[in-house]
């Protein structure tokens, strides 16, 4: 005659919050998983951005090594300054740190090294590279869009919001609206980049999405 085994109530109990532990981290996990793919996805969009802001800076230097003047020993270093700003925004972002991205508007670099100056101080008034045949740019009439399917994001400089640009003269005037979010900026072209507009940090800050530093639906218009 076979005899039953029967488990006590306390060891029920034990088997049954065993149980209830397992199925519990099982639906943990699931939650996790399920959630990371929106975090990766927004992390990717913020180092993308600080990626082309450090390939951008880096393409001016690389262009001022490769036709120097007296000046461009004080404008690499203000670059590198500026880039060692971004790789600290990358770190806290937990993305890549020194990672770099050319801009989607490539240009060809001057065949001469253009004047660039300081954030916040008066930039002389030199011509831009090229004449912008072709592409809207430094030829272009106040009020017509220019540098079409460009995207922008910041150069990493302060002071009050400014643009430095490759095509455009310093005191060119530029408007750009974020298409995302349509906030719009003016501002003043001061210093030169490897971009056809970068934001500098405030000016950046106007028309950002939160937590995006890039701008892929740009409206960038000459307006004076």
């Amino acid at each position: 005659m076979s005899r039953r085994r029967t488990l006590s109530t306390p060891k029920k109990l034990a088997l049954l919050a065993g149980a209830a532990a397992v199925a519990g981290g099982g639906a943990f996990a699931l939650a996790a998983t399920s959630n990371a793919a929106p975090v990766q996805n927004a992390n990717s969009t913020v180092c993308q951005g600080l990626a082309t802001a450090v390939g951008n800076n880096q393409r001016f230097i690389d262009a001022q090594r490769a036709a120097p003047d007296a000046q461009s020993e004080a404008r690499i270093a203000n670059r590198e300054a500026v880039i060692k700003e971004i790789g600290r925004q990358q770190k806290a972002s937990g993305c890549e740190v020194g990672e770099s991205a050319q801009d989607s508007q490539a240009t060809a670099p001057a065949t001469t090294a253009p004047a660039e100056t300081a954030p916040g101080e008066a930039a002389p008034g030199a011509a831009a590279p090229g004449d912008g045949a072709g592409t809207g740019g430094g030829g272009a009439a106040a009020g017509e869009q220019v540098c079409a399917g460009s995207t922008v994001t910041l150069s990493g400089e302060n002071g009050a919001p400014a643009a430095s640009s490759n095509q455009f003269p310093a005191g060119t005037k530029l408007r750009v609206t974020n298409l995302d979010n349509n906030k719009s900026t003016t501002v003043e072209v001061t210093s030169v980049s490897g971009s056809c507009v970068l934001l500098n940090n405030a000016a950046f800050e106007q028309v950002r999405e939160p937590g995006k530093f890039l701008i892929r639906k740009a409206r960038i218009e000459r307006v004076g």
